[in-house]
């Protein structure tokens, strides 16, 4: 990671990654990597059935390599957590979105997604969504410091009550508002809601929104960490959160807030407690390895449409 490896370093690495069957985790965030680098690894995916884990946040993908790794992952059956924040794309019409609704439509292994800093919209969301509702192994999606809206909190809402695989949602620095927190709390108290963890830091949430995420973490057992600093923490949060974490309902350890009181005011003060990162986890020590060593029959059919797709030069859909 940030070891100015650009898209000719990328190559090399790809190279030497297509027939490996030992390294389970590659992480190159920070490289510039570019275009080119992000296309190389999409098609060494091709061959490789060991990595588990890919993370390239920051190497400034582009849109057609973003799509060409995401076309990869609708077949392979070894990749656990994948991180492709923050790319380089300059097309407002997330082309990557849709090709990312369909493969996590019929994806069975993926466990974590990082989409951060994507620039995703409430439109964006809108297509993520559909695929969602019919996956069943992603675990962890992360959507911090998007574009994403009240809208768009609906539209994960209502994935939620449909989706009984996902359990920690980040959605730090969005702008879901009283809107998108009422969306969520009613995602939330629903039965077969199965979230554990939900992240709304920095998301103009007022003491409306605040107060009914903290009523549905009452009313909710399966719910047992909530992140809510940065938003407008009024006395009657406060007093609310307070309460949860007096009672037992919500950890200290599993929040960002601690509760405090002056001259009989109670106010919340700010814990450096996240998220919990990765909800995927490598075994070091070999166990449960993977002992494929070449293409699966599934990677190996799906070759012709990545090709087909590198060699396309109409990006749209």
């Amino acid at each position: 990671m940030f070891n100015d490896i650009q898209a000719n370093g990328a190559q090399v690495l790809a190279s030497s990654l297509q027939g490996n069957s030992t390294l389970l985790s590659l992480r190159l965030s920070g490289n510039k990597i570019g275009r080119g680098g992000g296309l190389e690894l999409a098609s060494m995916l091709q061959e490789n059935c060991a990595l588990q884990e890919l993370e390239v946040a920051d190497c400034d993908l582009d849109t057609s390599s973003i799509i060409a790794l995401i076309i990869m992952l609708q077949k392979n059956k070894a990749l656990c957590s994948v991180d492709i924040s923050r790319p380089l794309l300059f097309s407002h019409q997330e082309e990557w979105a849709v090709h990312c609704s369909k493969m996590l439509a019929v994806n069975s292994s993926l466990m974590e997604l990082h989409l951060g800093r994507m620039g995703m919209t409430d439109t964006g969301i809108e297509q993520l969504t559909e695929g969602l509702g019919r996956n069943h192994s992603l675990r962890y999606l992360d959507l911090c410091s998007n574009h994403v809206t009240c809208d768009g909190a609906f539209h994960l809402a209502m994935m939620l009550t449909q989706n009984r695989a996902l359990e920690i949602l980040d959605l730090s620095s969005n702008q879901i508002g009283d809107g998108g927190a009422g969306y969520l709390s009613k995602a939330i108290t629903c039965p077969r809601s199965t979230l554990k963890e939900l992240s709304v830091c920095r998301n103009n949430i007022t003491s409306e929104g605040l107060l009914l995420l903290a009523q549905a973490v009452k009313s909710n057992s399966t719910l047992t960490h909530m992140y809510i600093w940065g938003n407008h923490l009024e006395e009657p949060v406060c007093q609310a959160f307070k309460e949860l974490i007096s009672s037992g309902r919500l950890h200290p350890e599993q929040t960002d807030v601690s509760p405090y009181e002056v001259d009989g005011h109670v106010f919340l003060a700010e814990v450096f407690q996240r998220l919990r990162k990765p909800v995927y986890n490598i075994d070091c020590n070999g166990t449960d390895v993977p002992t494929k060593t070449a293409a699966s029959p599934d990677s190996t059919a799906h070759h012709g449409q990545l090709k087909d797709y590198l060699n396309c030069k109409d990006l749209s859909l």
